[in-house]
């Protein structure tokens, strides 16, 4: 039977063709059987359907590709499929991307919430299940809604003010607000996560670990900010996934849970780190990895420290990180040598050669 008492539900995965999304869709494939994951992805740059292939029990997945900004699609779609609980990933996220093209970040995180957010109380309303205790609209966020710290300030909780320093985080900031707003003033059953930085498989090229593994091998520049001093608390993503659907199965409807990784390391570090196990796995004819490390100009803005305390999710529901920064960064990196074929159709698309042109190539 499943959790709710049904024999099998179905939920919406929004964004679930990228990094995080995919991830999770893998997860509750592999160990929820009572569960059919319907996927909504709109396929911009960081949507794949590589991402998609060899799932566990694809008969369990259905893929539609939509955006969420379309309500009247959005709800003609939950109500086809009977959806009850609905996990929103679908988001753009990199900070640099946003600092070119905020408007993107305002139409897709903030309107796009939104109207998600008025689909999901429409259907559940006129099905008469919004009180029955079985939908849940769970929202995924970012630590950075917080701002930034300083070395010596406490970690971010949940009761921490908002405080967006970038277009993306305020971007997020606003969507987490709407969607707080709709339980207290609709009654939509919601939960929020907020996370720090993710890594692991299917990760989009362009972010720091991807980025440095592959250009590694490649023997190209490692671009590293400034002078590599910024300081973040990394999440391998399965176990951000297992944190997720904890949230989602029990946790208390109105309530935000800050999910971090308890591993506080700076980002010169994580490149060297990376360089000592790609020494490991690929070694060079020659020297190390590190002699590529090439730091260019900071980016505007740019947040100094992210922590996060778990505290709240790991007393009430049990959660802790399982994997190590180390065994995290092995396990992604195997990945990355492991699947060139899934690495070279992301990377021959122009809209990545553009952004890396114009995002690191041009710093240096």
């Amino acid at each position: 039977m499943a959790k709710d008492g049904y024999e099998m539900y179905t939920i919406l995965v929004t964004g679930g063709a990228g990094f995080i999304g995919s991830n999770f869709i893998r997860y509750v494939l592999e160990n929820e059987k009572d569960v059919r994951v319907v996927n909504l992805d709109a396929l911009t740059y960081a949507g794949n359907k590589e991402s998609l292939e060899n799932l566990p029990d694809p008969k369990r997945h259905i893929f539609i590709q939509g955006g969420i900004e379309d309500m009247d699609f959005v709800t003609r779609l939950l109500r086809e499929y009977k959806i009850t609980k609905i996990i929103h990933f679908a988001a753009e996220t990199h900070v640099d991307r946003s600092i070119v093209d905020p408007e993107l970040f305002m139409r897709t995180n903030v309107t796009g919430t939104y109207r998600l957010l008025m689909a999901a109380l429409k259907y559940w309303e006129e099905s008469n299940i919004l009180d029955d205790g079985i939908v849940r609209f769970h929202h995924i966020s970012t630590d950075e809604v917080f701002g930034a710290l300083n070395k010596n300030d406490s970690p971010f909780d949940e009761n921490t003010p908002y405080q967006p320093n970038s277009p993306y985080s305020a971007s997020k900031a606003a969507s987490d607000h709407f969607v707080r707003s709709f339980q207290k003033t609709y009654g939509l059953p919601i939960t929020i996560t907020n996370c720090s930085n993710n890594y692991g498989p299917y990760q989009y090229p362009e972010k720091l670990i991807p980025l440095i593994v592959l250009n590694a091998i490649e023997g190209k520049p490692l671009p590293v900010y400034g002078k590599g001093a910024q300081i973040r608390d990394w999440l391998y993503v399965v176990d951000h996934c297992d944190a997720i659907w904890k949230v989602l199965c029990n946790g208390v409807p109105g309530e935000t849970y800050c999910i971090g990784g308890d591993t506080q390391v700076e980002n010169i570090e994580v490149v060297k780190m990376l360089c000592k196990i790609l020494d490991e796995e690929k070694p060079l004819q020659a020297g190390s990895y590190e002699k590529y490390i090439q730091f260019v100009t900071d980016r505007p803005g740019h947040d100094f420290r992210y922590a996060i305390n778990c505290n709240k999710i790991k007393q009430q529901l049990g959660w802790q990180p399982k994997t190590t920064l180390h065994d995290g960064l092995r396990a992604t990196i195997r990945w990355y040598l492991n699947n060139e074929a899934w690495v070279t159709a992301i990377r021959n698309k122009p809209s990545y050669q553009e952004w890396i042109m114009k995002n690191y190539l041009k710093r240096g």
